[in-house]
C-alpha cells in the first residue's frame, strides 16, 4: 500500500461515528496541495423541494477543508479549527454524487485559506466555498 492509499484509509477511518459517516462522505484522492471527497445525493441530503441541501454541501466542503490542513501540520502538537466559512451555491443536484476538492490558497504558520469546489458527476459547479482555518497549539 502506498502513502496516498494509507492517507485515504486513515482519513476514511476517522469518519466513523461522525457527521461524515452520517452523510456517507468518502475521501477519494489526496495530493501535496489538495484533498478530494465525495458524497451521494439522495433524499437524506435533500431540502424539501427535492434538491441537494446547501447545508449538506457546506458540510461536505468543510469536511475536506479542515482535514486538508490536518495533513500539513504536526497533529501531535497542533489542532485545526475553522474560523470563517463562506459558500456560493451556483447550481443544484438531484442525484448521483457531489465531489468536493480542497486546494490551498494560503498555507501559513497559524492560518490556512482553502478554496473548495463542489461539482456534480458531470463536472458542473454546484458551489464554491472558502474556509479559513486557524492552527492552534494543543494544551
Amino acid at each position: 500500500m502506498n502513502q496516498k492509499e494509507k492517507t485515504l484509509q486513515t482519513l476514511n477511518s476517522l469518519c466513523k461515528n461522525t457527521l461524515m459517516e452520517t452523510l456517507h462522505i468518502t475521501y477519494t484522492d489526496v495530493g501535496d496541495d489538495y484533498l478530494v471527497a465525495k458524497m451521494p445525493v439522495n433524499t437524506s441530503v435533500f431540502q424539501p423541494d427535492g434538491v441537494l441541501n446547501g447545508g449538506a454541501t457546506m458540510a461536505l466542503a468543510e469536511s475536506v477543508g479542515s482535514p486538508a490542513s490536518m495533513l500539513v501540520i504536526d497533529n501531535d502538537k497542533f489542532m485545526v479549527r475553522g474560523i470563517a466559512f463562506s459558500a456560493n451555491h451556483l447550481g443544484s443536484a438531484k442525484s448521483g454524487n457531489v465531489t468536493a476538492t480542497a486546494k490551498f490558497i494560503h498555507k501559513g504558520r497559524t492560518t490556512h485559506l482553502i478554496d473548495i469546489r463542489v461539482e456534480d458527476d458531470f463536472g458542473k459547479l454546484i458551489s464554491t466555498c472558502r474556509l479559513t482555518n486557524i492552527i492552534l497549539p494543543k494544551e
